[in-house]
């Protein structure tokens, strides 16, 4: 399963994520597309998210069972602490 959450995102991104996936609350997206699509899918985000931030979760092949991508401005980055993916903040 892969979920994507939009924040703040330009006009049409989220229309444009509906052929693919389920939007289950404002700027939530839930799915099962290929590595293939969300891939494309993730390119895409990360070009266009202008001012806005995308994260992705994804499966991933670790203790945890998923990863994290993210893109856009001010945004938490993933940080591999030890096998876990935490979340961290850049200070400003």
């Amino acid at each position: 399963m892969t979920v994507i959450i939009l924040i703040a995102a330009p006009e049409g991104l989220r229309g444009h994520l509906t052929r693919w996936m389920v939007e289950v609350n404002a700027g939530v997206f839930v799915g099962n597309p290929s590595r293939r699509i969300r891939d494309r899918i993730w390119d895409l985000l990360a070009t266009r998210i202008g001012d806005g931030q995308a994260v992705l979760v994804e499966p991933a092949d670790n203790e945890q069972g998923w990863t994290v991508r993210t893109a856009g401005k001010d945004r938490w980055r993933p940080v591999d602490y030890d096998g876990l993916i935490l979340s961290a903040r850049s200070q400003r």
